[in-house]
């Protein structure tokens, strides 16, 4: 454990951060989750309401700094042939 005040506030902040982060990645991870299922089934409809959200979750990661913003692109490119092959 940290003697130090500013080192103890560190130690604070980072574990805030971090639950923040794990929230983000959750969200991220169960809308995908969500849009691979709507895809599956066929759901037109569902499927194109999840891959705006799918999107948006994914640049919104991007904007936290969680993922780097190629693996975003290649996360949505991903999404975009998925949902292009359903027609």
């Amino acid at each position: 454990m940290a003697n130090i005040k500013s080192a103890k506030k560190r130690i604070l902040v980072n574990q805030a951060k971090a639950l923040q982060n794990q929230m983000v990645k959750s969200q991220l991870k169960t809308v995908i989750k969500k849009f691979n299922a709507a895809v599956e089934a066929g759901d037109k409809a569902q499927a194109s309401e999840l891959y705006k959200l799918a999107v948006k979750k994914t640049d919104q990661a991007v904007a936290h700094g969680i993922l780097h913003k190629n693996n975003a692109a290649h996360k949505k490119s991903q999404f975009t042939l998925k949902y292009n092959q359903m027609a």
